[in-house]
């Protein structure tokens, strides 16, 4: 069999409705596979076992076989390249008719990266570009699918992993909870910005959830992608029955919802855990003459952090303009100082002040900027989930900041200078990004609305020769200062309304228009005003000037973008007497340190001479009572988990300064609880988090790792005499060792009380395997554990 060219699957996906295949490793237990086992360690055991089934998936009609490959890594086998060799050789042979397409199948790492886990980002590149690497080397796969991925960042050092290793078409499919977030809290929205930002070749979604309960992340899909989807749902949810799991939805109930899903345009169908080659079998000749509607360009402007988009045209976007060295002497001393603590600060107050987007300058001449432009935008990331606008002139600078930043950012920015053009938009096609672009040239910024419109389209030009498209670029007009010509206002504005009128985005530097005048907010408000009037799409200003939010709310309450009048009486209600604040942030209590994730403003809070003289009350006034009000935004959806971790270790840091007053435990000993991993299963994300809120909230953790055989959890409940204890699966298949686990704590003691949590579990799944409680996230988990030690 040869290797089909991109160009050949590319083709394909785009003509036709596609089949991939569906579970694998419960039909491995059907053969024999160990409970506990995994998977891919039958590519050198039972070839013939794994061969078989991917026949069967070939003649039940699929177009697309995963080699068995989904958990192999360098990270957790040293002789990954002979798995992987061997998966994929018994696809090939598997696949002897030619037609059949074979893909490299790339699962999660098993670990959270940094700063919610210890894993470095380059790290996680490195590991899946070695899998990646040595796979494409071999010349069989002909596409790379990353999938069952909850985690943003995760996926985009996948992402860009593949792209560096291989020139494969890349597919990548998220797994979603029933809330329609990732684990780590992002929407379908902001992930197909960042993964279009890539230049993925197919995105959608898998695991976890069934094709019905799926359809509402699959509409957002539909609305915001570009590119064609990918849908493999599970075959309904799971359940336990006489030692088996046992899934809801058979072939034809499967079939019958994976035709609605068909008719709502999806041109890629597959199958995940659960799905044998009879559904998939049912799926194509029920889902194969569904017409396939043509995949269409969605001419959204849109940049995301990690958990959300924000999209640029409907209505105004603030830039927040308060993390920028220039004018601000406090913080030229934190950057040179190297404390990002009180650009978190600044970034909080702008967040909380209204702002939708930040910007993000660390230039100074005297500091590595590069230094400081990374470690600003990993501390910001950590205490707030806005998005960033990366502003930066160095393309070094642009290039390491845009490889890490968790989302699709907006990039400050490229000119009509053709060196920088050259040396930005690469950067821009290879991560992702929406650009500002200034109306300048080599001839400097034009006097008159003609020229500066005319570099705009010369810019757009270039940059569809590097595959930008019109719709990720914003164009900066360029306020010049009213004291020195008092015609350039109305250049801009007569700029923005040419611009506006041909379908471009716009933004301005607002602040600009007024310098060297006295009251410069009164200026800058009705400049702002005029900008808005003329078709501006978002401004780069200071949130905390009053005078420019009230020219904000105003404009939207007169423009119908108000419904209500709610956001303005909101707003005139909570900010009737407020003056303008420009003032960069100073000292944060320690309550708020908590709630925002800041770990350095916790441990300063509680080193004050009142915290000393008074730390229990510190951590039964004011840390517990901050950590149950963020797992109320938690469970209620208006905080995600990187908020909830980064609380949860401002908590830690702060006690362990607090138990420095009074004792070894400083009194806040709440209970102890033994957490594992259960045998055969390497993933421990769910349960580290776990492991973190518990120690936050005064609770000792006996953490046994991962891969945990059940008589180690049983020795350390004899070790310890604790009769608390949470076990964790992500893998089907080690759904069983963690019922074993069940019941070897239970004949020792019935007493003893045991939580089970992971993506594959449900409240019957946990029911029928006898566990005491079912925690569907780490804040119930330690809701149960307050109440067994009550």
């Amino acid at each position: 069999m040869c290797q089909k060219s991109k160009t050949d699957i590319l083709d394909l996906i785009r003509s036709r409705r596609v089949y991939f295949d569906g579970g694998f490793g419960s039909l491995l237990q059907e053969r024999g596979l160990p409970a506990g086992t995994p998977p891919e360690l039958w590519n050198l055991d039972h070839p013939n076992d794994v061969c078989e089934i991917h026949k069967e998936y070939i003649a039940a009609g699929c177009d697309f076989i995963t080699a068995n490959t989904f958990g192999v890594n360098s990270l957790k086998y040293e002789n990954y390249k002979e798995l992987i060799a061997a998966a994929l050789n018994i696809a090939k042979e598997s696949a002897q008719d030619g037609d059949t397409c074979i893909a490299l199948d790339i699962g999660p790492l098993g670990r959270l990266l940094s700063p919610l886990g210890d894993l470095d980002f380059e790290d996680a590149v490195r590991a899946f570009s070695d899998a990646i690497g040595y796979a494409a080397s071999l010349r069989i796969a002909d596409v790379v699918i990353i999938e069952t991925m909850n985690d943003s960042l995760e996926t985009k050092a996948a992402v860009i992993a593949a792209k560096e290793s291989c020139d494969l078409p890349i597919f990548v499919t998220n797994a979603y909870d029933a809330t329609g977030k990732l684990m780590t809290g992002a929407s379908p929205a902001a992930m197909i910005a960042m993964l279009e930002g890539l230049g993925v070749d197919a995105l959608g979604v898998n695991c976890s959830l069934g094709p019905e309960m799926m359809i509402p992340i699959i509409e957002e899909y539909v609305k915001y992608s570009s590119t064609p989807i990918v849908v493999s749902p599970n075959a309904g949810l799971p359940a336990y029955i006489d030692g088996k799991t046992v899934y809801a939805l058979g072939p034809d109930d499967f079939a019958e919802k994976m035709k609605q899903i068909a008719e709502m345009g999806v041109g890629i169908l597959g199958g995940c855990c659960g799905t044998t080659p009879d559904h998939m079998r049912e799926v194509i000749c029920l889902t194969s003459g569904v017409s396939l509607p043509e995949i269409t360009e969605k001419d959204f402007t849109v940049v995301s952090s990690y958990t959300h988009a924000v999209f640029v045209g409907n209505e105004p976007v603030v830039i927040g303009e308060r993390i920028n060295p220039t004018g601000k002497p406090k913080l030229k001393e934190a950057l040179r100082n190297k404390d990002t603590a009180v650009l978190a600060r600044e970034a909080v107050r702008q967040a909380e002040a209204g702002a939708h987007i930040l910007d993000v300058n660390t230039g100074l001449p005297d500091i590595d900027e590069l230094d400081a432009m990374l470690r600003a935008i990993k501390e910001i990331q950590t205490v707030t989930d806005l998005p960033l606008q990366i502003d930066s002139s160095d393309p070094g600078v642009l290039e390491a900041a845009l490889r890490i930043y968790n989302g699709k950012p907006l990039v400050n920015s490229v000119n009509g200078k053709r060196e920088v053009m050259d040396a930005v938009f690469p950067l821009v096609k290879k991560y992702g990004g929406t650009l500002i672009a200034l109306t300048l040239d080599e001839n400097g910024i034009p006097d008159s609305a003609a020229e500066r419109f005319a570099i705009a389209e010369r810019i757009e030009k270039r940059a569809r020769e590097f595959g930008i498209k019109k719709k990720d670029i914003i164009v900066d007009p360029l306020a010049m200062t009213v004291s020195s010509d008092q015609r350039s206002p109305g250049v801009t504005l007569e700029t923005v309304k040419m611009l506006s009128r041909s379908g471009f985005k716009t933004s301005l530097g607002i602040s600009n228009v007024s310098f060297g005048l006295p009251r410069r907010d009164i200026v800058n408000s009705s400049f702002f005003l005029a900008a808005l009037e003329s078709g501006l799409s978002a401004a780069i200003l200071n949130p905390f000037d009053m005078r420019m939010s009230e020219a904000l709310y105003t404009f939207r309450l007169l423009h119908g973008m108000d419904e209500g009048c709610a956001g303005y009486i909101e707003f005139a209600s909570e900010h009737a007497a407020d003056a303008p604040k420009a003032q960069i942030a100073g000292d944060v209590s320690l309550r708020d340190a908590i709630l925002n994730g800041m770990k350095k403003e916790a441990v300063a809070a509680v080193s004050s001479e009142k915290y000393k003289a008074d730390p229990l009350g510190a951590i039964n006034n004011e840390i517990i009572p901050a950590l149950n009000e963020i797992g109320e935004k938690f469970e209620a959806g208006t905080a995600f988990l990187p908020q909830l971790l980064m609380s949860a270790e401002s908590a830690q840091e702060a006690i362990a300064v607090l138990k420095g007053y009074i004792g070894s435990d400083g009194g806040s000993h709440r209970g102890d609880m033994i957490l594992a991993t259960v045998k055969g299963d390497i993933h421990d994300i769910g349960k580290n988090i776990v492991k973190v809120l518990l120690e936050s909230y005064g609770f000792r953790v006996f953490d046994l790792g991962k891969d945990v055989p059940p008589e180690r959890v049983l020795d350390c409940v004899r070790e310890t005499g604790c009769r608390l204890v949470g076990l964790s699966a992500l893998m089907t298949t080690t759904v069983p060792a963690m019922e074993e686990t069940l019941k070897l704590l239970h004949s020792f003691d019935p007493g003893i009380k045991v939580c089970v949590g992971g993506a594959v579990l449900t409240q019957e799944y946990a029911d029928a395997i006898g566990a005491d409680k079912y925690c569907p996230d780490a804040m119930d988990t330690v809701k149960y554990a307050e109440r067994f030690y009550q």
